[in-house]
């Protein structure tokens, strides 16, 4: 293999991890939360690329902390996005459900997906060749990339070193389990020395990875109500961490306008969305995923706060305007 290099950037919450194919043709794969794009900007600099010299920006899935950077990217430097076809054509016609911004709550700047990629697609950077893995179940369109040379896998958020990423049950479907079973199944023939995931470390030992979030998955489908507790617990953390915490007096009002809150609260719980809120806020307690702090309830994994001005800019992508993608 020619001179080609691999960078792996390890990022704190709300930003998603982010990967550099430094090549002939270098690959940036997700772009981190919209909040943090300066910062995006400058690690791509750091590692000794310039943004207007990328390639291609790849995203594993839609989600809001794995496209963040994609506006100021595109629009700066007209750089190009690929993502999975399904994702790509709600992205063009920004439609309500892209990105789930709306049902999150969570702000996407507007970007176009110029390239629209399948299963078992190429990605060409020079001296290296990325094939594109259909993985859904994180989301629909959620994609894994495998470099056989050097047997690396980038697997956005279908599992991390020690974790799995959360089931939206209501946008992609109960049967989002299954196809994140069969889509570890899948992994699971490849041959993997080294792993990247769209949040925490890197993963020396992939395949213990993977059987590992193949039988939390397994656990799942015998005790549907965890898939529940495990997406609210981590939807709300991301919210604590958006707003760096939520005043006590704040907390009911913000959750009854949330679809999220709505739907797992009416349908997961049999609940109405009042009754759900002391549950929650006792669960978010006990398991050691918030605590309150001078009358403030507040995530404890590590983050950095955004801008209190970002987050309240409230961009959605049923509100984006032509003239946004214009380069």
């Amino acid at each position: 293999m020619g001179k080609s290099s691999i960078v792996f950037f390890e990022r704190k919450f709300p930003s998603a991890n982010m990967v550099l194919i430094k090549d002939e043709l270098p690959i940036l794969i997700d772009t981190g939360f919209g909040s943090d794009k300066e910062q995006t900007e400058q690690l791509i600099r750091e590692a000794g690329v310039l943004p207007e010299e990328l390639h291609l920006v790849v995203n594993t899935h839609y989600h809001s902390d794995h496209v963040g950077g994609n506006f100021y990217l595109q629009k700066k430097y007209g750089v190009k996005i690929a993502a999975h076809k399904w994702d790509a054509d709600l992205i063009n016609l920004g439609d309500t459900e892209a990105c789930s911004a709306e049902w999150l709550d969570q702000p996407v700047e507007p970007y176009r997906v110029d390239r629209k990629l399948s299963d078992n697609d190429e990605i060409h950077t020079g001296n290296r060749t990325l094939k594109v893995l259909h993985t859904p179940g994180h989301t629909l369109g959620h994609i894994s990339l495998y470099e056989p040379e050097e047997r690396i896998l980038i697997c956005g958020d279908l599992f991390h070193k020690n974790d799995i990423g959360w089931l939206n049950i209501f946008r992609e479907g109960i049967a989002s389990i299954h196809q994140s079973i069969e889509s570890l199944d899948r992994l699971a023939t490849l041959r993997i020395e080294q792993a990247y995931s769209g949040h925490g470390p890197q993963i020396d030992d992939p395949l213990s990875s993977i059987d590992s979030a193949r039988n939390r998955f397994d656990k799942w489908v015998k005790s549907p109500d965890k898939v529940s507790w495990h997406a609210c617990k981590r939807i709300f953390a991301f919210t604590l961490i958006m707003k760096n915490g939520l005043a006590k007096e704040e907390i009911n009002h913000y959750l009854l306008q949330c679809g999220w809150f709505q739907d797992f609260a009416r349908y997961s719980f049999q609940l109405q969305p009042e009754e759900f809120i002391p549950i929650l806020l006792d669960e978010m307690i006990r398991s050691g995923a918030a605590s309150w702090h001078n009358n403030h309830l507040v995530a404890l994994t590590p983050y950095k706060a955004p801008e209190k001005e970002w987050v309240n800019k409230n961009i959605k992508p049923k509100d984006w305007k032509p003239q946004d993608f214009l380069v």
